[in-house]
């Protein structure tokens, strides 16, 4: 990572007896974008809004560009926040909408200086030929196009995004994460993006935090979060179709499945009495042989592969599987999976 410029070291945030952070530790690089991936509730935009200083943590430090953070008001700490909810005022033009924090009190930019930068930021998002058109008459994605704009004119020394692409469809979701990560690259500021959509998570992060609860079950890049995740619960979170789980125990020598199906053999390495493997989909081939048959149970067409439900042993599991392997439900396979790609955790009770 990049020299620092934000450091968060054990903060903890409570309203009450709900603890929305807990003990958070969060380094961002000074020009970096790191993704901040969990469900809802899990604490993101609290999170977000004790680093822009709209809320003030119940304990723990924030460190920003060497400063002590909590010392410094929301103003000092230059932040842009940008929500999934545009917030535009509905009967101003475009232009207007995004010369507005340019002209808030204390500002003091010359009206040729707001022009340049309203017309520099609008040529970055490609909305140029919307300058005049009022706020209620654009579509969605201009809107958002529009308060993402509104954020970068002010060349914040810092972009916290809440969420900002949720309300609009698929298709022009993943056209303006690619956009909004090109952007954050030719600003060169760092960007904090909170997002309960793994596919954001995995596709924009330079690095990916995984929140849940108010706590970080796992920091690392996308690569390292999918495929070394540290527990099953940061497993389930990225990943389409969901990884396999399945809860293994000791028999003899051989490390089974609750309905007897032999897995792996006993390793020193894992001395558990319980287990759990998680195997990806695309790491389960289907062998024209083998000792324990499975019967499919739904073939789902994802287009350039299909996805196989099949039921193993009293255990139900998704396989990834080439489009020209024929698959039909009630077809019989003899599964193989990649232990060499697999994961395993202790199976812990779970907390209450």
């Amino acid at each position: 990572m990049a020299e620092s410029f934000l450091r968060l070291r054990s903060v903890s945030k409570r309203f009450g007896e709900l603890a929305a952070l807990a003990d958070v530790d969060l380094e961002l690089g000074s020009n970096e974008l790191l993704v901040v991936l969990g469900r809802t509730g899990a604490g993101k935009t609290t999170l977000l809004r004790t680093i822009a200083g709209l809320e003030e943590p119940s304990s723990g430090s924030i460190e920003m560009a060497g400063q002590n953070a909590l010392a410094l008001s929301p103003a000092e700490r230059d932040v842009a926040l940008v929500f999934q909810n545009f917030s535009l005022y509905p009967d101003w033009s475009v232009r207007k909408n995004m010369e507005f924090p340019l002209r808030a009190p204390g500002r003091s930019l010359a009206e040729s200086a707001i022009r340049e930068r309203v017309e520099w930021a609008a040529a970055l998002l490609k909305i140029s030929h919307l300058l005049e058109r009022r706020a209620t008459r654009l579509s969605g994605g201009e809107m958002q196009r529009v308060a993402i704009g509104r954020a970068i004119v002010r060349r914040p020394k810092l972009f916290l995004m809440d969420e900002p692409l949720t309300n609009l469809d698929a298709k022009l979701r993943e056209a303006l994460r690619v956009e909004l990560v090109s952007l954050r690259r030719e600003i060169g500021a760092p960007m904090i993006y909170v997002t309960h959509d793994q596919a954001e998570a995995l596709s924009m992060g330079d690095r990916i935090v995984v929140l849940s609860k108010g706590r970080v079950l796992q920091t690392g890049t996308p690569e390292t979060i999918y495929r070394v995740p540290s527990s099953p619960e940061v497993a389930r979170l990225v990943g389409q179709p969901r990884i396999n789980l399945l809860a293994l125990q000791l028999r003899g020598g051989t490390w089974t499945t609750k309905g007897g199906l032999p897995i792996l053999p006993r390793n020193a390495a894992h001395p558990e009495s319980n287990m759990i493997l998680g195997v990806r989909p695309e790491h389960i081939q289907f062998e024209a042989s083998g000792d324990a048959p499975a019967k499919v149970e739904l073939v789902e067409n994802t287009g350039p592969a299909q996805v196989a439900v099949f039921n193993w042993g009293g255990e139900r599991l998704h396989a990834l599987v080439a489009k020209g392997v024929p698959l039909h439900v009630g077809a019989t396979v003899f599964p193989h999976l990649d232990l060499a790609r697999a994961s395993i955790w202790p199976d812990e009770p779970p907390q209450v």
